[in-house]
């Protein structure tokens, strides 16, 4: 293949562009509800971090919340595209792809003012790549260097098959996707021109620039839209009717009614990466190395039952008092409860959204587990202290940058409607420290030894992941295609 770009095929329809309908229709769903946060400039000097992942400065500002501490601000709108590749990318698609994100960075200003975008690569991608070639740039487990940095997504210990959910009960299906391109800002209107771009306008930012040229090497496989705001799943719900919208915190930015934009809550992002940070590094890369500044990317499609959150039998049946605010604040965060919620508990969500998100150590859970602090005869686990069982270095340091937040769509629901999402993605130091997180997460080891009733075990049976993968997110100097020009 010539190293130079062919134009040939830009006027060929992109593969799969039809997926981009549901992001699309979410994105403007949500455009009239929200609304784009003032932002302090984004950093002018110095060129794009090498983190690809090291974007908090370019979404400024944070804001003291009180007894919640410091709370970021993220971008408003989210898409999540995943694709396939046809064949092995050569240097002319590799400079391509440099092209096409640099453009997106020329045309608008990066940051969540304006646009932001990760791209990650899953095991398909490398499997295309020669062995050896892979091998030598791939960075291993320091606990066992047979292992690779990057495996591939496990179903969770509460996943269907091996759990059954009320009403949404769908497989969990471990994707196979060559790429992830997740672009992120405060306006729908410009991810709906960068999407309108990708897909074949040829127009940016109202001026002419050739879309992508990369014939048939991709075909988009999924589009999915998240919303992050204060008060837009609120908004959301009401716009939609769905029957628990007065129960909802109209403050929060989560369908759960609870703030998780805590600052302290995330890591540096050097401890995401592979070649580590002082707290920890747990993987054999060293400053300097091919995939040193990269890091692991999961991306999860999860459905909430939010009528089971309300403990609703059905739409019309009101709330049971397992739905009030006393219980849902311990589901959330630890046992027993940390705010003791006010009125009657329901309406606008009974209580605060925001409440300190506070590192209780990874024996909290347990100590919960066997009812120890606990009224008498109560054993319970929050969704907080179980994730702090292994999420944090020795030092207490956290060791994950979350990207989550809400999405309100069909994608997978099985009647076809659309139904609150938690559209999850998550920066970790290496696929296997997810996976474990996971399993910590779910508590399943504790809820069986000290026998807690499924109904106290945190947010697990609320929720069904449908889709998870795991990706690479290379250093920014290796975004394009990494690999290809050393083949």
């Amino acid at each position: 293949m010539s190293d130079v770009a062919s134009p040939v095929g830009r006027r060929a329809a992109l593969r799969g562009a039809g997926v981009l309908a549901m992001a699309l229709a979410g994105l403007g769903a949500a455009a009239p509800v929200a609304r784009a946060p003032r932002r302090a400039s984004a950093p002018a000097a110095g060129g794009l971090p090498d983190i690809q992942f090291d974007v908090a400065a370019y979404c400024t500002p944070e804001h003291d919340s009180g007894a919640a501490g410091a709370v970021v601000t993220p971008p408003v709108h989210t898409v999540f595209l995943t694709a396939t590749l046809s064949r092995t990318p050569g240097p002319a698609d590799q400079a391509e792809l440099r092209r096409v994100l640099s453009t997106l960075e020329d045309r608008y200003a990066f940051g969540a003012a304006g646009l932001m975008t990760f791209v990650s690569y899953g095991l398909p991608y490398f499997a295309r790549l020669p062995p050896d070639l892979v091998a030598r740039a791939m960075p291993r487990l320091r606990a066992d260097p047979r292992r690779y940095v990057l495996e591939e997504a496990v179903p969770g210990p509460t996943d269907v098959p091996a759990a059954t959910k009320r009403r949404f009960n769908v497989p969990v299906r471990i994707e196979g996707n060559d790429l992830l391109l997740t672009l992120r800002g405060d306006r729908a209107t410009v991810i709906q021109d960068a999407l309108a771009w990708i897909r074949g306008s040829d127009t940016l930012a109202g001026r002419h620039t050739p879309s992508p040229a990369f014939g048939d090497l991709l075909t988009l496989t999924s589009s999915r839209h998240m919303f992050t705001q204060a008060g837009l799943p609120r908004a959301v719900a009401e716009q939609n009717t769905l029957p628990y919208a007065g129960f909802i915190q109209p403050d929060s930015p989560m369908w759960m009614g609870f703030s998780d934009q805590q600052a302290g809550a995330s890591g540096p992002p050097a401890i995401c990466t592979f070649a580590g940070h002082p707290s920890a590094r747990l993987s054999t890369a060293r400053p300097g190395d091919y995939f040193d500044n990269g890091g692991v990317q999961h991306l999860s499609h999860v459905i909430l039952d939010m009528l089971q959150y309300y403990d609703m039998a059905s739409a019309t049946t009101p709330p049971s008092p397992n739905g009030g605010f006393g219980k849902r604040v311990q589901y959330m965060f630890h046992a027993p409860p940390i705010h003791p919620g006010s009125g009657d508990r329901l309406t606008d969500g009974g209580g605060p959204t925001l409440l300190p998100a506070e590192n209780r150590g990874p024996d909290y859970a347990e100590r919960t587990a066997r009812g120890i602090g606990l009224p008498a005869g109560e054993r319970r686990m929050g969704h907080l202290s179980t994730l702090q069982r292994s999420s944090r270095a020795p030092d207490g340091t956290p060791m994950h940058i979350r990207v989550d937040g809400p999405g309100f769509d069909a994608l997978d629901v099985p009647d076809g409607g659309n139904q609150p999402k938690l559209h999850f993605s998550v920066f970790v130091p290496s696929a296997d420290f997810f996976a474990t997180m996971r399993r910590s997460q779910a508590a399943v080891d504790l809820a069986r030894k000290h026998r807690v009733p499924e109904h106290d075990n945190g947010l697990e049976r609320f929720i069904t992941c449908t889709r998870r993968q795991n990706f690479l997110v290379p250093p920014r100097r290796h975004r394009a295609f990494p690999l290809v020009e050393l083949a």
